[in-house]
């Protein structure tokens, strides 16, 4: 995210210092009189010593290939064309791509040049750097091979034939393969031993034994007899068929064929014998290299230490590093993607970050994979501004990221719910010029859902459409889940119905989602008709699918309906889980039958299973509520022993426990346990506390107010009301008392305070708590800021969100959207245009995603207000500042404009 410039700075200057200058008419009257840049380098290859001419020093780092192409269509000596092509590789390190062979080789069949041609045509096929460029030139010669036009034919070679062919395995496009092998028989060229050789590599390399086989069937009949290269990928294939016992036969056969046993045979056979879990035998043979006078290779020692580090042994991956490096074997890239993987997996990213810092000394830190296994470590963690640094430290090593570097990125925000910065990403990637693929969209939709914002998640859904995407199983899950969360089954179960017309069959995540919800809005029938159409369609349940049923049942009193649910599962061959049995013992715990409860928590213990947080909370709860602490701390210790984390809700029914018989100062105690556990208390930790301060002070008072149950044992809602009573004072004795039992307040406490302060508009008490906060010398966070600045949003209150905005800015933290379309909405409402704007400008500079802002401002703000002039003086501000948005944006935008 980009700092912006502080909107009262904004306001007082012109706009036109965001739009990028543009040169004055006369220069661009005397630019387009220039000549362009391939007929001027056309004019000085004209000339015999056209080497020594210093302006190509200034021209040729602005060529690529379409001036190339230009360039050898304007008459040029095919033989200058020749020596100019190969002199601005050696002299200007020039990349030369497949699409700037194509004019050369052009030029030179057409001045009748065969012999160049063919050179130039095997290096074109030999520079295929993906599978485009592969397909690209395929076509290219395969035209020019059957072409009847004299200017353009050029028969391709058995040489030619034999590179195009393996450069097609090497991308594994086998259909392409298989074609092409077919024009070369229909073309009376004759396979050789290198053909044959390249079409049983490529299937060995899929497993495809069958078809290898026939390969090599047709090699023996054509009189050639097999050779090393040969035996060793029909040793990969029956490592990737997963018949390492074939594989070892071919490879003891392979001295008795006179065939000499190379690195690469052993490679094969070390890396199947690791797949199929045989370790021991895979060292064996690693040892017995010598014997055979063969060394390991780089990729022999990556794939033990990689099979070391999926085992566990650590000490035996470091110690084989070790030794490789000390045998002057130099580990690539993937050796230590490998290591930093493991480490990433350990949680031990610091070492992830020394092996990174490691390839870079040494020169070897070009490629994308190690920096995305870090960036995937950082991820899972929810450390994202680490991640995001990685991702600084790419850009600034020249490592360009690919869509997997932007999904992994994407994918850990959308886990922390900053759902602002995951859309941004969409900007970088376009700007990195790459396209979000299916599971980029699959990612962002989930995350909106999860978020909540599912109106933003239905206009991406569009985009994704648009680009050509088939939404799957995973894309409507997400929608049907999120929907039946907020209380919209009705709007779920019509994307349910409408899965068949888009080809889309429900699983078991869909139909689940779609039975809970009924569970959670009382219609078990529903659900219940809903689980008979999932087994009548062979969509089998899978144990969330029955809890989920299990605990609507139970909510609804139908226990003996339950307990014959559990029976159920059995026939379906679904074991009872352990969130199954503590359904049943949160049921029996509120009957308060304790004894019951204790032999379903033993039966959890003989099944096999490890009773967690949750089953323990539950006694916990039942405990607490009938006033049995002591038995609750017993269950707490009982907890640690067995090395369970403690979460804030056992915490929080303790503090409660404690407050509800008077015990304060014990309540105090379990918050300073929490934060000695580091255990961060939650926004009701803080209200439950302050709910207990408040009873304190209205009974020494002799008085309570009306309608509000301060004793209550029950915490399962935060309670709303603590906020709205509480005041500047009682908030001064909470500190207080937590100063006193060693529990400083800290950002997270303002951040949870000022946040359900606003939520009830106190906004007076959060900011003054905002003013004590700094005092401490504490920086608000992010969180604050969006709390403080949604807050004013809602009230109106536009000069304090406009003053708060610059201080995010400042501290380079992101507003919420939401925020930003109150804001504008809320300016242009009270006439303020120029701060509306100058607020919308401050917002693009932000590195929003530029359609999420046209959906929330100008869409689901100002458009829906009716405020059609305003949206399109946006709409044009956007424009000026290249910030473009999709076509599908465009037309949802146009067909709400239309509606108002």
């Amino acid at each position: 995210m980009r700092k912006a410039t502080p909107l009262f700075t904004l306001l007082h200057h012109n706009f036109h210092f965001l739009l990028k200058p543009f040169s004055s008419l006369a220069s661009l009257f005397e630019q387009s009189h220039l000549p362009d840049l391939p007929s001027q380098i056309f004019t000085i290859l004209s000339r015999p010593q056209w080497r020594k001419d210093p302006s190509l020093n200034t021209l040729i780092p602005s060529l690529t290939p379409t001036h190339l192409s230009s360039l050898f269509n304007l008459n040029l000596d095919p033989l200058t064309a020749l020596n100019f092509f190969r002199w601005i590789h050696r002299e200007f390190g020039f990349t030369h791509t497949v699409r700037s062979y194509e004019p050369l080789l052009l030029i030179l069949v057409r001045n009748g040049l065969l012999r160049a041609a063919e050179n130039v045509r095997n290096s074109m096929i030999k520079s295929c750097a993906s599978p485009h460029d592969a397909r690209f030139v395929l076509n290219l010669l395969r035209r020019m091979s059957t072409s009847d036009d004299d200017q353009f034919a050029f028969k391709l070679s058995l040489t030619s034939y034999n590179r195009l062919l393996m450069c097609l395995s090497h991308f594994v496009m086998i259909d392409e393969l298989k074609s092409l092998y077919k024009d070369m028989l229909d073309d009376g060229v004759s396979p050789n031993m290198i053909t044959l050789n390249t079409m049983l590599n490529a299937y060995c390399k899929l497993g495809n034994m069958v078809v290898a086989k026939l390969y090599f069937t047709r090699l023996l009949k054509g009189g050639f007899c097999p050779d090393a290269f040969t035996y060793t990928s029909l040793v990969l294939g029956y490592c990737k068929d997963h018949a390492v016992d074939k594989a070892y036969r071919v490879f003891q056969l392979m001295p008795r064929q006179g065939c000499r046993r190379n690195e690469v045979s052993y490679t094969n056979l070390i890396h199947g014998l690791c797949e199929a879990g045989q370790l021991d035998e895979a060292l064996k043979l690693f040892l017995q290299m010598k014997e055979d006078d063969c060394f390991p290779t780089v990729r022999t020692y990556t794939v033990l230490i990689g099979t070391f580090c999926k085992s566990g042994k650590e000490v035996e991956a470091l110690n084989l590093f070790k030794e490789m490096v000390e045998r002057g074997c130099e580990p690539n890239v993937y050796t230590y993607t490998v290591l930093i993987d493991y480490f990433c997996k350990e949680s031990r990213l610091d070492e992830g970050m020394k092996m990174l810092n490691q390839m870079w000394e040494k020169g070897i830190a070009s490629s994308v994979v190690p920096y995305n296994a870090l960036i995937a470590g950082y991820c899972m963690r929810g450390m994202m501004e680490d991640a995001m640094g990685v991702l600084g430290l790419m850009e600034s090593n020249k490592v360009c990221p690919n869509v997997r570097t932007y999904n992994e990125l994407i994918c850990g925000f959308c886990r922390s719910k900053s759902m602002d910065r995951a859309m941004a990403l969409l900007n970088k990637m376009f700007e990195s010029k790459l396209s979000p693929n299916l599971i980029t969209y699959n990612t962002l939709i989930n995350g909106l859902c999860r978020a909540g914002v599912v109106d933003s998640a239905s206009w991406l859904y569009k985009l994704m459409i648009k680009d050509g995407f088939i939404p799957d199983q995973l894309t409507f899950s997400a929608f049907i889940d999120c929907l039946c969360k907020m209380g919209r089954v009705g709007e779920a179960r019509q994307i349910f119905e409408s899965l068949k017309e888009k080809h889309v069959d429900a699983n078991e995540h869909i139909y689940t989602a779609l039975i809970d919800g009924y569970c959670k809005s009382g219609k078990i029938e529903d659900a219940h008709l809903l689980f008979k159409r999932m087994l009548a369609e062979d969509c089998l349940p899978n144990s969330i699918t029955f809890n989920v049923l299990l605990d609507g049942l139970r909510k609804e009193g139908k226990m003996q309906d339950a307990m014959l649910l559990v029976d159920e599962m059995v026939k379906f061959e679904v074991k009872p889980t352990v969130h199954t049995y503590t359904i049943l013992i949160e049921e029996t715990l509120r009957e308060s039958n304790f004894d019951h409860a204790n032999r379903i928590l033993n039966q959890i213990i003989s099944s096999g299973y490890q009773p967690n947080v949750v089953t323990y909370t539950a006694f916990i709860k039942a405990y607490c509520s009938q006033g049995r602490l002591q038995d609750a701390e017993e269950m707490v210790v009982k907890i640690k022993n067995e090395g369970i984390l403690l979460d804030s809700l056992i915490y929080n029914l303790l503090i409660n426990a404690y407050g509800c018989v008077g015990l304060l100062d014990n309540a105090f105690g379990v918050l300073k346990r929490m934060f000695n556990a580091d255990c961060e208390p939650s926004r009701q930790t803080y209200s439950i506390l302050m709910m207990h301060l408040i009873n304190e002070k209205h009974k020494k008072e002799s008085r309570n107010p009306v309608g509000l149950n301060l004793n209550s044992t029950d915490i399962s809602v935060d309670n709303g009301d603590i906020w709205k009573i509480t005041d500047f004072d009682i908030i001064t004795v909470l500190f207080e008392k937590m100063v006193e039992y060693g529990c400083v307040p800290n950002v997270n406490t303002y951040s949870k305070l000022i946040k359900g302060l606003c939520k009830v508009d106190r906004l007076s008490i959060a900011f003054r708590l905002l003013n004590r906060m700094r005092e401490s010398g504490i920086s608000p966070s992010e969180n604050i800021h969006n709390s403080l600045l949604s807050g004013c949003c809602k009230l109106g209150m536009h000069c304090e969100a406009l003053r708060l905005l610059d201080s995010m800015m400042e501290c380079n933290h992101l507003a919420h959207l939401e925020s930003y379309k109150l804001l504008i909405c809320g300016l242009f409402e009270q006439g303020d245009k120029e701060k509306a704007e100058a607020a919308f400008h401050s917002l693009l500079r932000c590195g929003y995603n530029y359609d999420e802002v046209a959906w929330k401002v100008l869409i689901d703000g100002l458009a829906k207000k009716g405020y059609v002039e305003q949206c399109s003086q946006l709409l044009n501000i956007m424009e000026e500042n290249g910030c473009h948005l999709h076509s599908e944006t465009y037309s949802m935008l146009i067909q709400e404009l239309n509606r108002t």
